[in-house]
C-alpha cells in the first residue's frame, strides 16, 4: 500500500476513533456508564459494532480511553487557570475555583466524570479505580506544587483539593454554581490564613 494511502487510512481511523470517544464521553457523562451499552453507542455514533470492537476490544477499554482523554482535558483546564491567575500563588490557586465556576455553568454539567465513574465502577473494576485515584492524586500534587512556593503548610493543598472536589459534586446535585462560589470564599480564607501564619 502506498505511503499516501496508508496515511489517509490511518487518519480516517483516528477520526473515527475520536468520533467514538466524543460520543461515548457525551453519553457516559449524561446518562451514566451502566446505562449505555455498546449497542446504544453503536447507534448514536453510527459505527458498526464490529468497528467499535476493532477500535476498543472491550467496554472497559473504551471507558479507560474516555477517562484518559478527560484527564488531559482537566489538566489543560487547570494549567490555563493557573496561567490566568497571574504571578502570585494565591491568584493561581483561586483561579482554579474561578475555572470550576465557569465549567459548572456549562449545559449538561453533571460534576466530575471521575467521581461519577468511581461510584459506578470503582468497586468492581480495579484498574479503572486506580486510574481515577491517580487523576485525583495528580490534581492534589498540582495544588501542592503551588502551595510549596508560598511556604504555607503542605496540608493546605489537601484542604483545597477536598474543597474543589466537594464543590463540583454539590454543584452537580444542586444544579447551581453556589457551592463553587462558597468554596472560593472558603479557599480564600484558608489561603490567607495559611499565608499569614507562614510569614
Amino acid at each position: 500500500m502506498p505511503t499516501t494511502t496508508r496515511n489517509r487510512t490511518a487518519a480516517q481511523a483516528e477520526e473515527i476513533r475520536e468520533h467514538v470517544l466524543d460520543t461515548a464521553d457525551r453519553l457516559y457523562y449524561s446518562r451514566g456508564i451502566h446505562a449505555v451499552g455498546m449497542d446504544a453507542l453503536r447507534d448514536e455514533a453510527g459505527v458498526s459494532l464490529k468497528r467499535l470492537y476493532q477500535l476498543f476490544p472491550s467496554k472497559d477499554a473504551l471507558v479507560e480511553a474516555v477517562l484518559q482523554r478527560r484527564r488531559h482535558i482537566w489538566n489543560a483546564r487547570v494549567d490555563d487557570a493557573v496561567t490566568a491567575g497571574g504571578p502570585t500563588p494565591r491568584g493561581q490557586l483561586l483561579a482554579i475555583y474561578d475555572m470550576l465556576a465557569r465549567w459548572s455553568n456549562d449545559d449538561g454539567f453533571r460534576g466530575c466524570i471521575f467521581v461519577n465513574t468511581f461510584s459506578e465502577l470503582g468497586a468492581t473494576t480495579p484498574h479503572i479505580a486506580t486510574l481515577i485515584r491517580d487523576q485525583k492524586t495528580e490534581f492534589q500534587n498540582r495544588l501542592a506544587s503551588i502551595v510549596a512556593t508560598t511556604g504555607a503548610p503542605a496540608a493546605l493543598a489537601h484542604q483545597l483539593a477536598v474543597l474543589a472536589e466537594g464543590a463540583q459534586t454539590t454543584a452537580a446535585i444542586t444544579g447551581t454554581t453556589d457551592p463553587i462560589h462558597h468554596a472560593h470564599t472558603a479557599a480564600t480564607t484558608l489561603i490567607d490564613t495559611a499565608l499569614n501564619q507562614s510569614h
